[in-house]
């Protein structure tokens, strides 16, 4: 029976899950509501779109720390494209992507050609891509965006109560398809290879290059949907938007039990760590703690999530 069992690693975040629906259940009768948790999704999905690309990333050893300026980035170009260019609106999100999946392009060039420091690299053009934004922008918010860029904002009736936003359906199908892609084919296996021993993937004749440059671009794509993600539920272009997104991604791909150190970790985590995260702000929030302590809360989960990993690595040796 043992052996039939995921491992605690994967485990772990889903019964966190659990036991912190079953306490804010017991602290809230709205918690439980179908409105609430349908709510609870909606705010997480542009994190958890961004979080596939970091999941990404991570597993090759690396981290992002520009996924939520490039995001919000790729929302004022998608949207001022729109409303000020006059472009279609589905040319206008095709542009946006196009220019997140070019800062993805940079990142992974200036590590895999020049080799830099993922960390010190994505630093940087997280200052560029905020530069960029505050001063494309001018620093003031995008409205009367087309409706056609806020339809995955809008709801359809699931069971006759509760209203899901078609954005949440393309996160979960996102998730689906990465998890696949990982998990099935040969490129997703590199993915892992390259986390474990880049040296020892090298030597097996795998291109570490072209797939750490490959994880990067795709990861860009990733934060340019969430841009659209991001658009549809405000309903404008934010300038001020990915202020904290590139933290919260970090934090529920770490929740999620993707190691840090590469090579470990399951795409469907990064989701339910998103999920821990966004439990624990709402039920917090129907509780009427202040949001300070929420974001101790975060806090001290990421810190606790890194230490268990961090034991797990000196057991396994």
């Amino acid at each position: 029976m043992k052996g039939r069992l995921p491992p605690l690693a994967t485990l772990g975040p889903f019964i966190a899950l659990l036991l912190a629906c079953g306490f804010f259940a017991t602290q809230n009768e709205r918690f439980l509501t179908g409105g609430n948790l349908s709510l609870v999704l909606q705010q997480v999905m542009v994190v958890g779109v961004i979080a596939i690309g970091q999941t990404l990333i991570i597993l090759t050893a690396g981290i992002d720390l520009s996924c939520g300026m490039v995001m919000a980035l790729g929302g004022i170009v998608m949207t001022k494209f729109a409303t000020e260019l006059g472009l279609p609106p589905l040319l206008a999100v095709l542009c946006g992507i196009g220019v997140t999946t070019l800062f993805g392009l940079v990142n992974g060039l200036l590590v895999t050609r020049i080799k830099l420091p993922p960390f010190i690299v994505t630093l940087g053009t997280l200052n560029i891509a905020f530069a960029i934004t505050q001063l494309y922008s001018n620093s003031q918010t995008v409205t009367d965006v087309p409706e056609a860029m806020t339809m995955l904002g809008n709801t359809f009736a699931l069971g006759g109560t509760t209203n899901v936003a078609y954005g949440v359906v393309l996160m979960l199908a996102l998730y689906g398809l990465a998890w696949f892609a990982l998990r099935e084919t040969a490129s997703g296996r590199h993915v892992y290879a390259v986390g474990n021993s880049p040296e020892a993937t090298r030597l097996t004749g795998i291109p570490t290059q072209r797939v750490l440059l490959g994880v990067y671009v795709l990861a860009g794509v990733f934060y340019g949907i969430a841009s659209l993600l991001s658009v549809a539920r405000t309903g404008v272009g934010d300038p001020n938007a990915g202020q904290t997104e590139n933290l919260d991604a970090i934090t529920a791909v770490v929740l999620g039990g993707t190691s840090l150190f590469g090579g470990r970790g399951v795409i469907l985590g990064s989701l339910v760590g998103a999920l821990i995260v966004g439990v624990f702000r709402n039920g917090l929030t129907l509780m009427g703690v202040s949001s300070i302590y929420q974001v101790l809360v975060t806090g001290v989960l990421v810190i606790l999530a890194v230490a268990t990993d961090q034991l797990s690595r000196k057991g396994a040796r």
